[in-house]
């Protein structure tokens, strides 16, 4: 018998692969119903993209390639500032298990089914969709992000929804340490990388040509992939643009609503990208002479897990960081880590004029211990050994 899991995310299964996509794709044994997150019904106000989503949730829902297992729906739209009046989620979250337990009934989903949240405003849910245990899965310091919400409210969710969980993971230190004080059946598991993608940089250099809208640059290449978004360092990467004029900083990733980094386009040698498919991220990657995984000090970079620093080591390319998030102090012998903004530079010089075969090994090893087949093993086994996923 198949395990039943209902999975409500925070992040779209398409078109960009996070701990969600990634740990639902490699649970074994199971029928998956995938449910990407809500949009707000403002939420065009600010990005108009997101209008394009809210009537998304009439389709029926999409199975996902390769993966016949997973089957992905659309959220209706929901009421704004759930995250300020505790009143207005509930408001929200009955609506939403209206709609979740239609579609649990089509799939035949029922008592048996294993409900995982990644939201601290699925807690006012829980009660109102049929299940025979609970997983929380927790990713960030979701009362850290700025916009409309309250941080009190916010903590005051998590707190409710982590506390009957059967099971709750943490990706670092800080968030286990709390949500371990809430519920003890606390574990941490970091994220990880696709590794069998991104060694490719490594395992596949000689044949990975370089592709057309990024020939040409300058070297050294300094390199950063991932979201564009309000926790990191632009300073840092204005200060290298800065002092390395001959150099290139070259930035993959989509830069979301409320960042403005119109400072940093004024220098010719910062070239912007836009995402990139995973699978094709290693021709990219394999341009970079230094990866970059730069955050600004605060408490969301402290407790965040970058899937980028993973996807890095698995790279095998000498790695600059910042020494936020925490995590990467694990992998000081291996990874530059600025220790504030003086040195920053000085590190990034060191990391491009590195010719040392052993820490490249090195780092390999690492990205190897951190995929995402090993992360998911670890939580396999261990909902295995509570009862609440079976093996067969």
């Amino acid at each position: 018998m198949k395990n039943h899991i209902v999975c409500l995310s925070t992040t779209n299964y398409h078109p960009l692969p996070t701990r969600k996509q990634n740990v639902m794709s490699r649970l074994q044994n199971s029928e998956i119903l995938y449910f990407d997150p809500p949009v707000s019904l403002i939420a065009p106000l600010k990005d108009k993209k997101a209008a394009a989503y809210l009537g998304k949730y009439r389709q029926p829902g999409e199975k996902v390639e390769g993966h016949e297992n997973i089957t992905v729906y659309a959220l209706p739209p929901v009421l704004p500032f759930w995250g300020k009046y505790r009143w207005i989620n509930r408001l929200n979250q009955r609506r939403l298990a209206r709609f979740v337990r239609k579609k649990m009934r089509t799939h035949g989903f029922g008592a048996e089914t294993v409900l995982w949240c990644y939201s601290p405003s699925s807690c006012d849910i829980v009660a109102r969709l049929p299940h025979s245990a609970l997983v929380y899965d927790c990713v960030d310091r979701h009362s850290a992000y700025k916009g409309h919400l309250t941080a009190a409210v916010v903590d005051r969710m998590e707190s409710d929804l982590a506390a009957p969980a059967n099971q709750v993971f943490a990706t670092a230190s800080g968030l286990a340490e709390t949500l371990g004080q809430i519920n003890p059946a606390t574990k941490m598991i970091p994220n990880g990388a696709a590794y069998e993608i991104f060694s490719r940089v490594q395992t596949e250099k000689d044949n990975l040509p370089c592709p057309d809208d990024v020939q040409g640059l300058r070297h050294p290449v300094f390199g950063f992939v991932g979201m564009l978004q309000e926790c990191i360092d632009y300073d840092l990467i204005e200060t290298l643009a800065r002092e390395r004029p001959e150099a290139t900083v070259l930035l993959i990733g989509r830069t979301l609503p409320g960042v403005d980094l119109t400072r940093l386009k004024q220098y010719p040698n910062i070239v912007f990208h836009d995402l990139v498919p995973q699978p094709a991220l290693p021709a990219y990657l394999s341009q970079m002479d230094v990866c970059l995984n730069l955050f600004r000090a605060g408490a969301l970079s402290r407790d965040v897990s970058p899937l980028k620093f993973y996807e890095y080591l698995a790279t095998g390319k000498p790695i600059v960081s910042t020494r936020e998030p925490l995590q990467v102090e694990e992998f000081a012998d291996v990874v530059y880590i600025a220790r504030d903004a003086n040195d920053f530079v000085a590190l990034c010089d060191q990391a491009a004029a590195e010719h040392d075969p052993d820490k490249t090994a090195r780092r390999l090893a690492l990205g190897a211990q951190c995929s995402w087949t090993e992360r998911v093993r670890q939580i396999e086994r261990t909902l295995y050994a509570k009862g609440v996923l079976h093996e067969s």
